[in-house]
């Protein structure tokens, strides 16, 4: 193994205009400790000629061409069975990373053997609920402070190569947050570095470089989570935003909660989802503190 490297992959589709920000942030931040993957699905020829120009850089370890569009289940499952590294990354196309995120997620994992997957706040600093997630933020050896949950976004993270020795691969149909689930459930700490390291999310509207200015660019340019979402309008996307953000900062962290989890999450989701519209017909939102510092 590798010792402390970080092994980043970054998954490329047909958005040209946000690779063009995405991957020159991520080279940028990268120190001679960390290494890019870059898979390209499709034949997006703008997007692929864009890939292809930054695959000899240094800083781009390996790079593979899928003709067909097979997600991200293949990519991911690449990166985590060849790569030696002590940890594993990912950054999607449509965010832009802080400097110095992955030297610093990696020595809070060095720090602490417990942690599993760490990530980046890829929210807006106004999602912060701040008497919800203070009751999640703990201290870890090394004075690391983390917002703990069961699962983060499948972006801007780092996590041990250990959790793949003991977890194994993505299977078919798993998403990455019930591999979250799972490893937590092992006893790992999942979370979001606390104070926040951001990662700027271009298809939140409320991004400056977000190509999402109005419902017609919604509807032209809507990847799949939007659609997943069932968002029709802006103003529909950015709310569901919100919840999610509040979501992580309410759901709880106690084990129990999540044996047979398969069954009880959307049970759980609705629950909060409900806690939520009760915040909103109070108080019109729920009632923010301090942005983090």
């Amino acid at each position: 193994m590798t010792s402390r490297i970080i092994d980043v992959l970054m998954v490329t589709h047909r958005r040209p205009d946000y690779l063009r920000l995405s991957l020159p942030r991520l080279l940028e931040t990268c120190t001679d400790r960390m290494r890019v993957w870059l898979w390209h699905n499709g034949n997006d020829q703008e997007t692929l000629k864009l890939v292809r120009d930054y695959a000899s850089d240094p800083r781009v370890h390996r790079f593979h061409h899928s003709s067909q569009n097979v997600g991200l289940m293949a990519p991911t499952n690449w990166l985590w069975e060849n790569s030696d590294a002590t940890y594993l990354g990912k950054v999607d196309d449509d965010c832009l990373v802080a400097p110095g995120w992955g030297t610093i997620l990696a020595n809070a994992h060095a720090a602490y053997e417990g942690f599993g997957v760490l990530a980046l706040w890829h929210f807006q600093p106004e999602d912060y609920f701040p008497a919800q997630a203070e009751k999640k933020i703990a201290e870890f050896p090394g004075g690391y402070r983390i917002l703990q949950n069961f699962w983060v976004q499948g972006s801007g993270y780092v996590m041990k190569r250990s959790c793949v020795e003991h977890q194994g691969l993505l299977q078919a149909g798993q998403s990455f947050t019930s591999y979250c689930i799972e490893l937590a459930l092992k006893g790992y700490v999942n979370g979001w570095y606390y104070p926040f390291i951001r990662e700027e999310h271009l298809d939140d509207p409320r991004s400056p470089h977000s190509a999402l200015k109005n419902d017609d660019d919604l509807r032209r340019r809507a990847p799949l989570s939007i659609a997943r979402s069932g968002a029709q309008t802006l103003a529909e996307w950015e709310a569901q935003l919100r919840r999610s953000a509040w979501e992580v900062q309410v759901a709880s962290i106690d084990p129990r909660h999540y044996r047979g989890w398969r069954k009880l999450l959307k049970r759980i989701l609705r629950s909060i989802s409900t806690a939520w519209k009760s915040a909103v017909r109070l108080h019109g939102e729920p009632i923010r503190g301090q942005r983090e510092g």
